[in-house]
């Protein structure tokens, strides 16, 4: 009786949701200017020795009093430790030097040097993927919004260090664009710089501007690029600016743990900003088998299936965002801060009794489960 009783309350809930809200569009069109960028202090993980899988005593840890897992959040060392103990990321512009020879990538009839790129900004390498880039998207606009490919890509593909934003609902993308205006969306670890750049682009950024925006990434059909791996081990790997891990030269691993851990490709894919380049994804064995049963059926009552609200194919359904295919690392870093109140706002209503149970263990099974997904046929 009690899960038809939910399952009763969560009809209403969601249909409310989908179709009764109506798109908040108050006109912001002349927000001022907030703080100076975020300084970019990016950085990953170890693993939490008290979120050992299957510990009891994780499971009943309260949820006000956890720490981030460091690694989801793109740092070595938890929240609270000594600033000394992270190790110095390797800036951006300095993970290539420039030869002079130019770079193409296969099938693209772009070819540019690495100096041209990087002073040419938003380099669309495969314009036929997308449709034509609204200017705010293309090139931002100075000097308080930065161009959404530089992170985001020409595709909202997305890297480990942010987000998948191609696919995205039209009023979804509308209202966190909103929520972050609204400071009712941040990280759980304050050391991510990455949001607080967020929540600056969405002040500065007008109605029209975020709309364009939102109208633009929803257009394009998302398509899965990540290669997940079960595994034990993953390769050593360093940190690079955007607080994303680089696999170091060699063939050195380390134990994977109770972790989830991402890279790009190759380096280049990332520095040249290759939007039909591939993440690869480290997650313990057996996560996904153990992300399944939590997804589709609820695992033994650690949460609701996520296809109630996401669709049987959790694609999306309405207003509410598709979760198959999407980087894992974002997933547990969402779970985590709906979980523990650095998100809120208009849908995390909606999540509270999906995510109160959850164990970190428990993230790391459904991020993994939902980026095993193949979503549409890459390139």
């Amino acid at each position: 009786m009690k899960l038809r009783a939910w399952r009763l309350a969560l009809a209403l809930f969601l249909a409310r949701t989908i179709f009764a809200i109506p798109a908040q569009q108050a006109p912001q069109q002349n927000q001022q200017q907030a703080s100076e960028q975020s300084s970019q202090q990016g950085q990953p993980q170890d693993p939490r020795q008290d979120s050992r899988r299957g510990s009891q005593e994780g499971a009943q840890q309260s949820k006000t009093n956890r720490v981030p897992p460091p690694w989801a959040y793109g740092l070595k060392t938890p929240l609270g430790s000594p600033s000394s103990e992270e190790p110095t990321p390797t800036p951006t512009d300095k993970l290539a030097v420039d030869d002079g020879k130019a770079i193409s990538l296969p099938g693209s009839p772009v070819s540019l040097t690495l100096t041209q790129m990087r002073n040419q900004g938003t380099v669309d390498w495969y314009p036929g993927d997308h449709p034509k880039m609204p200017e705010i998207v293309e090139q931002g606009r100075k000097p308080g919004v930065l161009a959404c490919p530089a992170c985001h890509y020409t595709n909202g593909k997305g890297d480990p260090a942010n987000a998948t934003i191609e696919a995205l609902p039209y009023d979804y993308f509308v209202q966190t664009m909103k929520d972050f205006r609204g400071g009712l969306r941040k990280s759980a670890d304050p050391r991510k710089y990455n949001t607080p750049n967020m929540i600056q682009y969405a002040k500065e950024m007008t109605d029209d501007e975020i709309q364009a925006s939102a109208k633009y990434y929803g257009s394009i059909p998302l398509i899965s690029r990540i290669k997940v791996i079960e595994s034990k081990t993953v390769p050593k790997t360093r940190l690079v600016a955007a607080g994303l891990y680089f696999p170091l030269p060699g063939n050195e691993t380390e134990p994977l743990g109770n972790r989830i851990i991402e890279m790009p490709e190759t380096p280049e894919a990332f520095i040249y900003k290759n939007p039909r380049s591939n993440a690869v994804v480290y997650v313990p064995v057996g996560s996904i088998k153990k992300g399944e049963r939590l997804v589709m059926e609820g695992g033994d009552g650690e949460t609701i299936p996520c296809n109630y609200c996401h669709g049987s194919d959790l694609l999306g359904l309405g207003r509410i965002p598709g979760i198959a295919g999407r980087l894992p690392g974002y997933m547990v870093r969402q779970l985590f801060d709906m979980q523990n109140g650095a998100r809120t706002g208009t849908w995390t209503e909606m999540m509270t009794p999906v995510v109160e149970k959850l164990t970190i263990d428990d993230m790391i099974d459904i991020g993994a489960y939902l980026a095993s997904r193949k979503v549409g046929v890459a390139h």
